[in-house]
């Protein structure tokens, strides 16, 4: 069972001895009064340490933890799509090559959200091969189309890779409900797997439930999270995170963040406060702002990339709950206006089904199978 202890004031408690108390964490490691200027940004931590928690990494008597379901084939997990569904009965309903045909394929890569302009280009560029007689046949056509979506995705697949430096720092962003506490355990989960010392930093203090939320992932996948109570100053806590994993030779330093909608000046104001907070400890970080989406939000999804991309630099996306019913067009919408990286597709609700972007792998799943290929693992 994990074990944490709750620092005050007037006690004391045994911590590693490499780590540093959340007073050390704000003392700047450096001479430079330009540093110890900056520093005055991040609050005082005197008055939150008695607020601090921190989670013991578990020892060997912990739960051993449930066995995973099987992994489900890309075809599988995305069998459901609207946008899977809207493809397959097309061509049911028209057989025969024609311009009607192209007409109402257009349509149906705009209502699965792929969006208008990268509809109408795709349809076009199909509609001039088809005049010019290059396909025999409905499949033909449908092959063709395979291989434009495939382009499309192809540069923005781009896995994460978290070496290079220690520790790596992924600060996670998003609007409300789209995913972000799930998405960071299950990257725990995955990094643990991978050998990499994990950390997490419970950086929403706005949400009650968030803290509690991320230490149960916390625990579940046998890694530490640093955490202060609710209302505490985020920009803090991740702070302090960062201190400890440098101090602890973590890995891997994955922050939480409270969800906003973009249209909130303030709160996104306080991403761009983290990220300069993070930059007194370590110049290049966060090494990555990876932003989760609902895939469900269609079009939607493309003003949030927008907005929280000016605010603090997104560098790479999670499109989460693309199995069952959502229009999984937003994919190339995203691929089309932006060009991030696509680093991970939530498939399910289990740690396994949120999987590495495989472009060719995502539109197989995608299309009637028939043309699919072999359904990817």
């Amino acid at each position: 069972m994990l074990k944490f202890w709750k620092k005050k004031p007037a006690e004391t408690a045994s911590e590693p001895p490499s780590a540093k108390t959340p007073t050390e964490a704000v003392a700047p490691e450096s001479d430079d009064p330009m540093l110890h200027e900056s520093l005055a940004e991040i609050p005082a931590p005197a008055e939150t340490v008695a607020a601090t928690e921190r989670f013991v990494t578990p020892t060997s008597e912990s739960a051993p933890e449930p066995k995973s379901p099987a992994k489900r084939s890309w075809r599988e997990r995305l069998s459901g799509n609207s946008f899977t569904r809207g493809l397959s009965s097309l061509f049911v309903r028209h057989p025969k090559l024609d311009d009607d045909l192209l007409d109402e394929l257009e349509t149906t890569l705009i209502t699965a959200d792929v969006g208008v302009e990268a509809s109408t280009e795709l349809v076009e560029d199909l509609r001039k091969r088809m005049h010019k007689r290059e396909f025999a046949d409905a499949p033909a056509l449908l092959a063709a189309l395979r291989q434009a979506l495939v382009a499309l995705l192809k540069p923005v697949e781009q896995p994460l890779d978290p070496r290079g430096k220690q520790p790596f720092v992924v600060l996670v962003v998003g609007i409300n409900g789209a995913g972000k506490t799930t998405t960071i355990g299950k990257l725990a989960r995955r990094w643990r797997d991978e050998k990499h010392a994990v950390m997490l930093a419970a950086g929403d203090t706005f949400r009650a439930a968030a803290v509690e939320q991320l230490k149960t992932w916390g625990e579940r996948n046998q890694v530490p999270v640093i955490s202060q109570g609710q209302d505490a100053d985020s920009a803090s806590v991740i702070f302090d995170a960062l201190q400890a994993a440098r101090s602890r030779g973590t890995d891997v330093l994955i922050a939480d963040t409270a969800g906003r909608l973009h249209t909130q000046g303030g709160l996104m104001d306080e991403l761009g406060k983290i990220a300069r907070v993070l930059k007194k400890l370590d110049p290049d970080a966060p090494h990555e702002v990876l932003m989760v989406i609902d895939g469900t939000t269609g079009q939607n999804a493309v003003s949030q990339v927008r907005q929280f991309r000016q605010v603090v630099g997104v560098t790479g996306l999670v499109v989460t709950k693309l199995d069952g019913t959502a229009k999984g067009g937003v994919v190339f919408a995203l691929a089309r206006e932006f060009g991030l990286p696509i680093r991970y597709v939530g498939l399910g609700e289990t740690a396994i089904d949120l999987r590495t972007f495989e472009a060719e792998a995502f539109v197989d799943g995608l299309l009637p199978a028939s043309l699919g290929g072999d359904g990817h693992d």
